[in-house]
């Protein structure tokens, strides 16, 4: 301060004809600065040099106090009478209040800006969970206030807010460390002073409490004095925002000039000097050092007292004296006629009021010789603009901070935080970012569940329900995939659900192709052993016809079972099945016929009867031909109303469709298998009638047995069908065809062919007909 005035007083284009003069209250203690500064604005001490100043019984302007308490307390009372106070350190948010403070203007930016810088950094690296520390004074309570509320409109919460004193009870400061040693997060805001967070990390340091993120306030960011405390191992990798470095030209020059005799009152520059060249000087209770001649110069020595290079708080100082002089400079230099009071009148220079140099200093605006505005808004604030530091090493008596971004907010709100890519050095002298969340994130395919009476940042992450994605991070709720789609394996895309359906290429639709294969070659060449040896007893005694009719519509059963394989289609579900219940009919129709040929010729036998004349071979094809005709009617009728269609299934599976063919009109689908039904019923009831007939080759029985497995296939076939999912139900279908028709083809024609290729002595008529007699 003494530098920027004497510098002031220099330049002849500030306050031309006029000397600032100073009066400095080297004071410590409430009461005292309480009572300075009331002496200050009401003028109770005598002026120190009378050639310097004027008679006036007032400073027109108090620059301080460095804190906020303490300057809370005298702007109260001074603004009452529009004294203006200018400080460089005071960032209390409650000092913005112009009902309260008229009279307050600051240099250095209110903590409401650094409270939002705090929170855009805390949740710049994802940390929505943090804890809070503060002091008890109105600095620590409003500047943690204010972070707190910033904070939660960013989406960060505190797990826990604590205060305490340095001079207050132990019990305060046992209860923050209990709850730094068991609480979840590990990211700290600490809102406080030097000499709070000093007694704090001493007490972390102790209790090996280490590892922690320390996220400061530029009271104690970047305070040299943490080098003298026990912890200070604790504090390396805090961050914190402190205003911006400045040069001050001729400020190193100034301080290496200083000498003893220059302020013989002043305790502090005694002391300095004393430990500063290990020497005593003249009056002092070290009677143990060399004497002190107080010409001992500090240009040549290297101390924290002439290290110009981190001038932050020192600039403020700086402005403030600048500030106040532009704002005498303008009054002083007011044109009458022209000035801002009533009719165009200025100040009397004589007498000034206060209120007027207030007025003067609110519309203050200049740059400084390096650049940097100084200006006040309407609540005597100054313009935020803050570095953002990294403490990255600490040890005793050195410190090394390192600006790592920069906050300014005067930018957009988007751009107002901006990083400069240089290395952090994080908490505990960690190189990786730590985390601090109540709950970890929860990924694609889960969502959130909330704790009950917590805060929305802590959550449960469950899987989203089936058939629910969610495909952002920590989704709050999962979304159903359409109706044709299914959720991957991790819950977060929506894929096309695959399509089921027998194919020809899959193990069970290879093997069922090779038996309707099998089956249809097997039935061709019983037709051909059969057409070979038709002139002989055993193909002619059952009407050659209707077994080469039967083998035909044996061969199309096997081969219409093909038509259940594949991919349904239109015409593929129609044919399926109105082609297999018209060749069954046509079968079973044969097998009838056979069997009522066999009780016939029994009946023709007797004597004295002519039944064979009524169902001759003509007869015999018509009654097949009626048979099958009704079934064709059924057919038509099922494919005219409601015919089959190709249908996907997504009841069965929900992870696949399964692409079936629907039956249309349930009442034709069992119309024609009921009438399939009962014509075998009645071929059934009639071979077991005729079974006993006393032929050697009785036909009937054989037909007996194949309508025996027939209608067990079919009887098994309705639950079996009705109960499996998917292509089993078509596999159902076609085992049954397959299994009926093998059981028809083989009781019935393998017989035959086994006496027609192996046994050809008894293909006789004489042996069929049984005309040998064994008499007693």
């Amino acid at each position: 301060m003494i530098f920027a005035i004497e510098e002031i007083n220099k330049n002849p284009a500030i306050l031309p004809n006029h000397t600032l003069g100073y009066r400095i209250y080297n004071s410590c203690g409430m009461t005292n600065i309480m009572k300075s500064a009331l002496d200050l604005a009401n003028g109770q001490r005598e002026i120190i040099d009378e050639r310097n100043c004027t008679k006036a019984d007032a400073a027109q302007a108090v620059l301080g106090h460095s804190g906020s308490a303490p300057t809370v307390g005298f702007a109260r009372i001074i603004g009452r009478f529009y004294v203006p106070v200018l400080s460089h350190f005071a960032t209390c948010t409650c000092l913005s209040d112009r009902e309260e403070f008229p009279s307050f203007f600051r240099t250095i930016p209110s903590d409401l800006h650094q409270s939002r810088a705090l929170a855009k950094l805390v949740k710049h690296f994802g940390w929505t969970w943090v804890g809070a520390i503060s002091n008890k004074n109105e600095y620590g309570i409003n500047g943690i206030a204010s972070f707190i509320q910033v904070a939660q409109e960013e989406g960060v919460y505190i797990e826990y807010y604590r205060t305490f004193e340095q001079t207050g009870p132990p019990c305060e400061l046992d209860q923050i460390l209990e709850t730094v040693k068991y609480s979840t997060s590990k990211v700290i805001v600490a809102f406080m002073s030097h000499r709070e967070i000093k007694v704090l990390a001493g007490e972390l340091y102790k209790q090996n409490i280490t590892g922690l993120q320390w996220i400061g306030s530029d009271a104690w960011i970047t305070d040299h004095s943490l080098t003298d405390s026990e912890g200070h191992g604790v504090l390396v990798g805090s961050l914190g925002f402190v205003t911006g470095r400045a040069q001050i030209p001729g400020l190193e020059e100034h301080l290496r000039r200083l000498q003893p005799s220059q302020f013989p009152g002043s305790q502090f520059v005694r002391d300095f000097w004393e430990d500063m060249f290990d020497c005593s000087l003249n009056n002092s209770v070290n009677s143990q050092r060399k004497p002190c001649s107080g010409s001992e110069s500090l240009k040549g020595v290297q101390s924290y007292f002439t290290d110009v290079s981190e001038l932050r708080f020192t600039n403020n100082v700086y402005k403030s004296a600048y500030a106040m002089a532009n704002a005498l400079h303008n009054l002083v230099t007011c044109k009458e006629g022209n000035g801002p009071f009533y009719n165009g009148s200025c100040a009397d220079i004589k007498n000034v009021p206060p209120w007027q140099v207030l007025h003067y200093l609110q519309n203050v605006n200049f740059t400084t010789s390096e650049g940097e505005r100084v200006t006040f808004d309407q609540n005597g604030d100054s313009y935020a603009r803050y570095e953002l530091v990294n403490l990255q090493h600490v040890t005793s008596g050195t410190m090394h901070v390192a600006t790592v971004g920069i906050f300014d907010a005067t930018l957009p709100s988007e751009h107002q935080f901006i990083m400069n890519g240089m290395d952090i050095v994080w908490g505990g002298g960690s190189d990786t970012v730590p985390v601090s969340v109540c709950s970890e994130s929860c990924p694609p395919g889960k969502r959130k569940v909330l704790h009950k009476r917590k805060p929305v940042c802590c959550y449960d992450c469950i899987l989203c329900a089936e058939g629910e994605i969610s495909n952002v991070t920590d989704s709050t709720e999962c979304f159903k995939c359409p109706i044709d789609f299914w959720p991957n394996t991790r819950g977060d895309t929506c894929i096309l659900k695959g399509i089921d359906f027998l194919s020809y290429t899959e193990v069970m639709g290879i093997i069922l192709t090779f038996f309707c294969l099998m089956g249809g070659i097997l039935s061709t060449i019983i037709a051909l052993v059969f057409f070979h040896f038709h002139e002989t007893p055993i193909v002619r005694a059952n009407n050659c016809e209707l077994s080469f009719l039967l083998l035909f519509s044996l061969t199309l059963c096997f081969l219409c079972s093909l038509t259940f394989i594949g991919r349904p289609s239109e015409w593929s579900c129609m044919l399926r099945y109105t082609a297999f219940g018209i060749t069954f009919v046509l079968c079973i129709s044969c097998v009838l016929g056979k069997t009522i040929v066999v009780l016939m010729a029994f009946r023709a036998s007797l004597p004295g009867s002519n039944v064979m004349k009524w169902f001759g071979p003509t007869q015999q094809r018509l009654s097949v031909l009626a048979f099958t005709l009704i079934q064709v009617v059924i057919c038509i009728l099922w494919l005219t109303i409601n015919p089959p269609f190709p249908y996907k299934n997504m009841n069965h599976y929900n992870e696949k469709i399964i692409l079936e063919c629907a039956l249309g009109s349930t009442v034709g689908f069992w119309a024609v298998l009921g009438y399939i039904g009962l014509l075998a019923m009645l071929c059934f009831v009639l071979a077991f009638l005729a079974r006993k007939l006393p032929d050697n080759f009785n036909e009937a029985k054989f037909i007996t047995f194949s309508m025996l497995i027939f209608c067990a296939v079919w009887i098994t076939f309705i639950p079996a069908y009705v109960s499996s999912p998917g292509k089993f139900t078509v596999a159902v279908e076609i085992f049954a065809i397959l299994a009926s028709s093998y059981g028809l083809l083989f009781c019935i024609f393998l017989p035959k062919c086994y006496i027609i290729l192996f046994k050809p002595q008894q293909n006789t008529k004489k042996h069929i007909m049984g005309k040998t007699k064994h008499y007693p």
